[in-house]
């Protein structure tokens, strides 16, 4: 017979069912569900065939659960500031300049250039794709006008718009 996991009696069943039924958020939703089910003494295998988390994963939930009690509950990413921005405040109103400013015959920027000025700035590579991201942070926009056909009559095209 497989060794069940045992919690640590951090909240009784019926609370934990209690909150597996309040709790908004999806993650921790399923994650009060799961100790719940351990509670009750579910295996780790009916636990992965109800909420569809793997063995491990469970395990992983338990464990935290047992250590730190209902603070290692939920989506842990809520708490993750995230990695800090390439370029500080001073550095972006240099781009911010610099997109104002003509960059080559095409007066035109994309993420390509960008992140090659940006290379230049930070003495390091930068992607293109990240380029194309502060591009869009600045809400900076291509507005050139369309280019007119060779053939075209400004009168005749005048006459075709809308009044």
């Amino acid at each position: 017979m497989p060794k069940r996991l045992t919690l640590s009696p951090h909240l009784s069943c019926e609370i934990l069912e209690q909150r597996y039924r309040q709790e908004k958020d999806p993650v921790g939703r399923t994650h009060y569900q799961i100790l719940w089910l351990l509670a009750k003494g579910k295996t780790t295998k009916q636990i992965a065939e109800v909420t569809g988390y793997s063995l491990r994963w469970i395990r992983v939930i338990a464990n935290r659960y047992n250590s730190l009690g209902v603070v290692g509950v939920g989506d842990q990413r809520h708490h993750n500031p995230g990695g800090k921005p390439l370029l500080n405040e001073v550095q972006q109103a240099q781009l911010l300049q610099a997109l104002e400013r003509q960059v080559d015959e095409t007066q035109l920027w994309n993420g390509r250039k960008v992140a090659d000025w940006m290379s230049r700035l930070l003495e390091r590579p930068v992607s293109p794709q990240r380029g194309w991201e502060y591009l869009k942070q600045m809400e900076y926009r291509l507005r050139i006008p369309r280019p007119a056909h060779l053939l075209s009559d400004p009168s005749e095209q005048e006459n075709w718009k809308k009044k």
